[in-house]
């Protein structure tokens, strides 16, 4: 009987240490923002086919991508946990207590040392373009974001995405400018989109951003103008006639973001941002492929 009952209890535990793995792991898969990560991850993937990349670099690259974001999402939720936690945001996987800081801290330095060698795997130049934008992102995390320089790190961030997919073709050559302009453009406006719900809490937490001394109409306003921009530039910036698809991206990109600006302390304004990304990249893969 003692033997059963030892046994039951062993059995128990293990049961308990499973369950607790796996919501360690949906912790870490929610601390990680993981719609945004995907987002700029499937732009990545994009921009290769966009560009012509051989099967096995465009892999490499992807992963450098994939890699870079988990660590900045990881990061971003690790640096702002007390904020979270004074806010009481229970959404938040380390505020609710889903994953512990260690985890989310040593998931966030892994993901960035696998980050650097799979980026400079591309090249060096395409390596550093990549690693400067993840460096911003990390800059934004730890510092910039409570500093009226806050848009910058998206700005460069995304802006030099098309910099490490080009760079790492043969010959090594920069992306067209009005690609750049584009990726920079919706970069920053995701970031005067990501904040409006929570410009409030951020305010009451010392996060004082460029959205947050701006206040939300202003913020909403840019953003919408910064997208819309991105898109403009998009569809305009190649050379060669408009076609039907970009004429109507421009369109419904205009009509989307000035639905979401009836709404800007929720997070319709972000999604948009997200649909509008998805649309185009279906014009860099459609149109753009050589």
């Amino acid at each position: 009987m003692p033997a059963r009952t030892t046994q039951i209890h062993d059995n128990a535990r293990a049961t308990g240490s499973a369950a607790s793995g796996a919501a360690a792991v949906r912790g870490l898969a929610g601390a990680c923002h993981p719609l945004p990560a995907a987002a700029v991850t499937v732009f990545a993937a994009a921009l290769t086919a966009a560009a012509g990349q051989a099967p096995a670099r465009a892999a490499v690259t992807v992963g450098a991508v994939a890699a870079g974001q988990l660590s900045v999402g990881w990061c971003n939720d690790r640096a702002d946990l007390r904020r979270d936690l004074a806010t009481g945001r229970q959404d938040k996987p380390l505020a609710a207590g889903t994953v512990s800081p260690a985890a989310v801290t040593g998931a966030a330095a892994v993901a960035l040392l696998l980050c650097v060698p799979l980026s400079l795997a591309c090249g060096p130049f395409a390596g550093a373009a990549h690693l400067v934008g993840v460096a911003a992102a990390w800059a934004y995390n730890l510092r910039l974001k409570r500093t009226a320089a806050s848009w910058i790190p998206y700005a460069l961030a995304f802006g030099l995405l098309p910099a490490f997919v080009t760079l790492g073709l043969p010959g090594a050559p920069w992306p067209p400018p009005w690609l750049t302009a584009a990726a920079a453009l919706l970069g920053a406006g995701a970031h005067f989109a990501n904040v409006l719900p929570d410009i409030e809490d951020d305010l009451a937490t010392g996060v004082t951003g460029l959205p947050q001394r701006l206040g939300r109409p202003v913020s909403a306003a840019l953003a919408g103008l910064l997208v819309l921009g991105s898109t403009a530039t998009l569809v305009v910036g190649p050379p060669g006639r408009v076609t039907a698809y970009g004429w109507l991206l421009l369109a419904a990109t205009a009509a989307a973001l000035l639905l979401a600006a009836r709404r800007p302390a929720g997070r319709l304004p972000f999604l948009a941002t997200m649909a509008v990304a998805g649309a185009d990249v279906i014009l860099l893969v459609v149109e753009l492929r050589p």
